[in-house]
């Protein structure tokens, strides 16, 4: 099994990765993706990566996380009144960023951009003070949206799209930003329940990644039925969704061996063979990742 979305390198992992991935590993989880929401997780990433066989890293800047970018415009647009100065000052500031997230493609065990795309949900909880959702800051995310697609094309990665709340802005971006290569080699990760979103992916043979929120998601429950088995691949978000039943035994953190959980729930909704689930659900991933044409250890 391949668990194709992580976040082994969150602080509520520290001090126990070895025994996380040691535990999926046991459950039959042999391949873990970490993936980079900001700079420093992206780099984060690339050294698990480095660290431990059948690690592979996403380097990205998520759509939350844009926001301190867009707090340097605000501290830069509070010393000049001239708006075309505050835009270049934005321009300038995402171009730096995507530029130390390119310094991180070109590691071999790189093999996603991401994750990247739109947020418009606005966080109760979030490190980032006076946050709220403004034009100029969804403008900004576009930004670095349109410039991570190019970094996945241009560098032949393939692409993790986060999506909350936004979908009609982030498919008309798509659209515009689409490119062959992506087919195939793209996921909505943690897909939300929206049938214009499986009408992109079907369309564009783009993966649907679903996490452990299906377990207690009535919604998603409904959505999951609706997804072609050709595009399905899974997924935990370590250490976030917990799987119910976990949850309910008061288990906190989710972690990749819990990936197992999961898929048993979806083998058990759908009324499919457990091992079949598993072997189209690994095929899946690994043309995802173009992991035919890689070292896989």
């Amino acid at each position: 099994m391949i668990d194709t979305h992580t976040h082994l390198q969150f602080k509520a992992f520290e001090g126990q990765v070895d025994e996380v991935i040691r535990s999926a590993n046991d459950a039959g989880v042999e391949k873990i993706i970490v993936v980079g929401t900001n700079l420093e997780t992206s780099k984060r990433a690339v050294e698990l990566a480095e660290k431990y066989d059948g690690i592979f890293a996403s380097v990205g800047i998520h759509p939350h996380h844009v926001f301190s970018c867009h707090a340097e415009l605000v501290s830069a647009s509070s010393k000049s009144n001239e708006q075309p100065q505050s835009w270049q000052i934005l321009k300038q500031v995402q171009q730096d960023d995507i530029s130390k997230l390119k310094a991180l493609i070109s590691h071999p065990k790189v093999i996603a951009v991401g994750e990247t795309g739109l947020d418009r949900h606005v966080y109760k909880n979030t490190k980032y003070r006076n946050y709220q959702i403004t034009k100029e800051f969804i403008e900004l995310q576009k930004l670095f949206f349109k410039a991570q697609i190019q970094l996945a094309i241009k560098y032949q990665k393939s692409l993790i799209i986060h999506n909350r709340e936004a979908i009609t802005e982030l498919l008309e971006i798509l659209e515009d930003n689409w490119d062959p290569f992506l087919e195939g080699r793209s996921v909505f990760h943690c897909c939300e329940p929206d049938h214009r979103l499986l009408e992109f992916a079907s369309a564009h043979n783009v993966f649907i990644g679903i996490d452990g929120d299906i377990t207690y998601d009535k919604e998603k429950q409904e959505f999951m039925k609706q997804i072609p088995l050709k595009l399905l691949v899974l997924e935990t978000d370590s250490p976030f969704f917990t799987p119910e039943s976990l949850r309910s035994a008061g288990v906190v953190l989710n972690e990749p061996r819990n990936l197992v959980t999961t898929t048993a729930f979806i083998s058990d909704l759908l009324n499919l063979d457990k091992h079949r689930l598993y072997q189209i659900t690994l095929d899946n991933s690994v043309r995802l990742f173009n992991l035919k044409t890689r070292q896989l250890s």
